[in-house]
């Protein structure tokens, strides 16, 4: 087989640094090691991307600008709101309670996507959409919508009550969902699955909470500023106890929702995918808002011990269920690893241990120790992007499966298969180490043939 590495124009070959001298393993690890190996390729630089057309709305650079430009006007003017109605000492007490639960609520969405993580300015918009042109579009309509209320009914305290049941959870959501709705049209190579629905949709909602909480609990303070309360007796506590402690994951659980219909939209066949793209995400939608509707009004309308009885009996389970759904669906994602890549070690693009190795979080983890201890953090980051390519290539043979892959599939695949041949000769030795130390057998799933399958061989 000759190298497509070598049918690559001088100037997409990546250039190779030098790898640092092999430190002392022990015997296990040292056989492993390719002492033949001075050199690792650079990180990946080259992408492929179809050609758009020359507009100005087109450029990546305009659209970044335009996104920055306007977050930092909703960030300016939400600041502005906020501290009006809480007080500097109260905007700066809510600030430092609201931030507790972030980075733990971040961190396990950002734990679900391991096995293929998107981009983290993806993520980095979710969050700044929901903390800051979310939270600006919620309480802009929900307060215009509860003021005309009470004038048409000249009822306050109904109008309270109805604007939180009906008016917050269609508002909130509908805002939640553009961020959602938004990377799912203009980064849809980054938006594949139901994993990545869920993770959109936890940032954003987490964004929106931070600053809702931000709301409430400086609000709390300042009422117990007026009133001369203190302690755990305090509006700030009890404020605290139900919103961080209780409920942290109140807002994410709505939106996830809305976030699976859009995952599940995404893995539909290509035929199929019009009708699947509104009404999936549309259902998710209404299912997010029922729930926030059933969340809000459990208290006003249901009594005392509403709260606690929708609380134990309908949100518990259901953030349960959710979890379970979204750590099985990761699952079924390592699995899609271990399905699709032999094909290309059949081919002769790897080893037939790489692809058990690959579908094993842990192995992956061993895999890149190994390549650290032994070639330094040059080998390392080389394995790890080695890791994500080929996760990148079995979903994209997945999905080419299913009817999903777009017209740019033949080109996708080689430009992955380009950067996978880059890195085999530091790639391969770690994984092998690493499906032997894991005790991953190096067979081929005995229900898969592929002797015919040898379009790649050169």
């Amino acid at each position: 087989m000759s190298d497509p590495s070598a049918q690559q124009p001088p100037e997409h070959r990546p250039q190779r640094r030098a790898v640092p001298p092999h430190p002392v393993l022990p015997a296990r690890e040292q056989e492993h090691v390719d002492a033949s190996l001075t050199e690792v390729p650079a990180p990946a630089r080259r992408r492929y991307r179809p050609r758009a057309a020359s507009r100005l709305w087109r450029s990546r650079a305009f659209r970044a600008g335009a996104v920055i430009t306007l977050l930092a006007l909703c960030a300016l003017v939400i600041l502005v709101l906020v501290r009006e109605q809480t007080g500097t000492h109260g905007f700066l007490v809510g600030l430092g309670l609201a931030t507790l639960p972030v980075p733990l609520l971040l961190a396990a969405f950002r734990w679900l996507d391991r096995v293929e993580p998107g981009p983290w300015r993806n993520l980095l918009f979710a969050f700044a959409w929901g903390a800051f042109a979310a939270a600006l579009v919620a309480i802009i309509a929900n307060t215009f919508a509860t003021r005309w209320i009470a004038t048409a009914t000249a009822d306050p305290a109904s109008a309270d009550t109805l604007g939180a049941t009906v008016i917050a959870p269609v508002v909130e959501e509908s805002a939640k969902a553009a961020a959602i709705l938004l990377l799912f049209v203009f980064r849809r190579r980054d938006f594949t699955g139901i994993v990545d629905g869920v993770v959109v949709a936890g940032f954003t909602a987490t964004g929106f909470a931070f600053t809702e909480n931000i709301l409430y609990l400086g609000s709390a303070f300042g009422e117990d500023q007026a009133i001369g309360t203190s302690g755990l007796a305090s509006v700030t506590a009890a404020t605290f106890f139900v919103r961080i402690v209780m409920s942290p994951f109140a807002h994410p659980l709505f939106t996830v929702l809305t976030g699976l219909g859009f995952g599940v939209a995404a893995l539909g066949a290509r035929r199929h995918r019009r009708l699947r793209r509104i009404a999936l995400p549309l259902l998710g939608l209404a299912l997010a808002m029922g729930m926030h509707a059933l969340w809000n009004g459990s208290a006003s309308m249901l009594g005392p011990w509403g709260f606690y009885a929708v609380y134990g009996a309908f949100m518990v389970p259901a953030f349960a269920l959710l979890t379970w759904l979204s750590i099985w669906t990761r699952q079924r994602e390592l699995r899609t690893i271990s399905e699709e890549l032999p094909a290309y070690a059949a081919a002769g693009w790897m080893s037939a241990a790489e692809p058990l190795a690959l579908s094993s979080m842990r192995a992956r983890t061993v895999a890149r120790d190994f390549a650290r201890r032994a070639y330094g953090p040059a080998a390392g980051h080389a394995v790890a992007e080695y890791e994500a390519f080929a996760t990148t290539l079995a979903f994209l043979r997945h999905r080419a499966h299913r009817g999903a892959a777009g017209p740019d599939f033949v080109e996708r695949e080689h430009e992955l298969l380009h950067h996978l041949w880059e890195r085999r000769d530091v790639a391969g030795p770690s994984l092998a180490y690493a499906a032997q130390a894991t005790a991953r057998t190096p067979l081929p799933p005995p229900h898969r043939d592929y002797s015919g399958y040898n379009p790649y061989r050169y």
